[in-house]
């Protein structure tokens, strides 16, 4: 499903090969294995070994790290097992094999999910095929609010996102950024709360929350799969949008960096709009624009919150949310280092500011 040059891959990894299949051998998922290969060290959550099995039908598994939606571990599996098997509906992830629940070996358990063998995404060329791909989520029937849980179903996702958002802007005063930029970013967290009190009722759907064009791996058919799928919730596709376009995003996976002009934007957004339209969707120009906004100041903000987070010791009792350093390859923590820090600069605020200003100007969202 990633990367499986085991030259990239960490020690810390390639030690879990023991431990997943004595798992493997406890939940009598062993029979079909033929080998158990560690997968690149990409993600801040998850490590990822690759299952060969003997019918063809390999699956990948996901052990957590940590709990980006600061649950429990146990709570972590079942969140995680419902975002696959509800989003996987649409065709367009892989599918949940089993869930391997929290032991000695595996203080996180894990999950199994079907195997995809495909490309890194490749923009603007394949912003088209992701397009579908979030549209196969969003275009989900709702269902009723009993049937939601366990994922998020906010009653009021503005208010939740805002409540997110002033969350992680606590941790801006204490990161690496100028006086300046901490103004613009509190100029424009203010102003997305002055429009939220006369905005119209938000049209909610299922959702990835984390639709970074690295998520997503291309087939031979050209279909694009998104891959990571722990954050789910019923919420605003716009967020979606967003964060497949945003710069923080776009430039974020090396595999699939891109800078995308404004029509490129817009054409993504008008790919998704028709692909939406087959469900005689509404689509509201004004939201997704206020969508982007409030998605890259999450972005920004979390990157001040991982600034601070990740010089933190490993929670040894492998629960919840945790940013440690330790947890992953000192390579991907300089990249995110790196990444971070560009994205707090001052050209990069400005550019991003920018980009926002002349979309609003003219509406070219939908």
């Amino acid at each position: 499903m990633l990367d499986t040059d085991t030259a990239a891959s960490t020690q810390a990894i390639a030690s879990l090969c023991q431990p997943l299949r004595q798992a493997l051998i406890e939940a009598g998922l062993d029979g079909e294995l033929t080998a158990l290969t560690p997968m690149a060290d990409t993600g801040l959550a998850h490590a990822h070994l690759w299952l060969s099995r003997q019918n063809g039908e390999d699956w990948v598994a996901r052990l957590p790290k940590q709990s980006q939606m600061r649950l429990a571990a146990d709570d972590n599996l079942a969140y995680q097992a419902a975002c696959f098997t509800r989003a996987s509906q649409g065709g367009h992830t892989p599918a949940l094999k089993a869930v391997l629940p929290v032991s000695d070996a595996l203080p996180r358990g894990g999950l199994l999910v079907s195997a995809i063998r495909g490309r890194h995404a490749r923009l603007p060329e394949d912003l088209p095929a992701i397009a579908k791909a979030l549209a196969s989520l969003h275009a989900q029937p709702l269902p009723p609010a009993s049937q939601r849980i366990p994922l998020q179903a906010p009653t009021d996702p503005w208010a939740a996102m805002l409540t997110e958002l002033h969350q992680q802007a606590a941790y801006l005063d204490r990161a690496k950024i100028t006086t300046e930029v901490r103004r613009q970013l509190s100029d424009d967290l203010a102003d997305l709360e002055q429009w939220r009190r006369r905005a119209p009722p938000a049209s909610q759907s299922l959702i990835s929350f984390d639709a970074h064009p690295g998520n997503f791996l291309i087939q031979d058919d050209g279909r694009a799969m998104l891959v990571d799928l722990e954050k789910c919730r019923y919420s605003l596709p716009g967020f979606d949008l967003a964060h497949a376009s945003l710069y923080t995003s776009t430039t974020w996976d090396p595999h699939s960096h891109a800078e995308l002009s404004l029509g490129e934007v817009r054409a993504f957004h008008r790919a998704w709009a028709a692909a939406m339209a087959e469900h005689g969707a509404r689509i509201d120009a004004d939201e997704l624009l206020q969508c982007r906004r409030a998605m890259w100041l999450w972005s920004v903000t979390w990157c001040a919150k991982w600034q601070a987070e990740q010089r933190r010791a490993r929670d040894a009792s492998a629960a919840g949310e945790d940013w440690s350093s330790e947890l992953s390859d000192p390579a991907l923590i300089a990249h995110v280092a790196d990444r971070v820090e560009h994205y707090l600069s001052p050209d990069v605020i400005a550019r991003v500011r920018h980009e926002w200003r002349a979309l609003a100007d003219d509406s070219g969202l939908a």
